[in-house]
């Protein structure tokens, strides 16, 4: 059995009702992969890559898990086929993302899992929720927290709360 670990996960969602993507996914997350103890508003996001799709909604959750890392990844990769990712066009449009950020302090660079996440210090979209659940939170490898790293993003892409009532 695996430690206790603490995974820090984006999730983005910019095809049909986006509120209803995140909720399930949640759902799934819940179910299949550890207890999710805290979240972040949702934000609304110009896309990044490829900007000509509609925005997305965007969310960070705490995910407290006893899965490896790797297998966290494989069950989050199964979740987003459950919910209709279809994967064809990087950076394309898609039904749900889920991006593990960072676990705890660890690194990893495999085929299937780069931890901390390669470009988390380069997408706003990412930094102000993560901000937002854990501003001290460290990055392991360049040693500056959240929210330094947030604060110094040049990434100019609008990062708007999103009001739910």
């Amino acid at each position: 059995m695996t430690a206790m670990q603490t995974a820090y996960l984006l999730l983005g969602s910019n095809l049909g009702n986006r509120l209803s993507y995140l909720d399930q996914t949640k759902e799934l997350i819940g179910k299949h992969c550890g207890n999710i103890s805290l979240q972040s508003s949702v934000y609304e996001t110009a896309a990044w890559g490829i900007t000509a799709q509609p925005s997305f909604y965007n969310q960070v959750i705490v995910l407290q898990t006893t899965l490896l890392p790797e297998t966290l990844m494989q069950k989050l990769l199964d979740i987003e086929e459950s919910m209709g990712r279809i994967r064809t066009v990087k950076y394309g449009p898609r039904t749900i993302d889920i991006d593990i950020q960072l676990i705890d302090n660890l690194t990893n660079n495999t085929p299937l899992l780069i931890l901390p996440h390669p470009f988390l210090q380069e997408r706003r979209f990412a930094l102000l929720p993560l901000s937002e659940v854990a501003p001290q939170l460290m990055h392991p490898i360049l040693h500056k927290t959240m929210l330094d790293l947030l604060n110094e993003c040049t990434d100019e892409l609008e990062v708007k709360k999103v009001l739910l009532h």
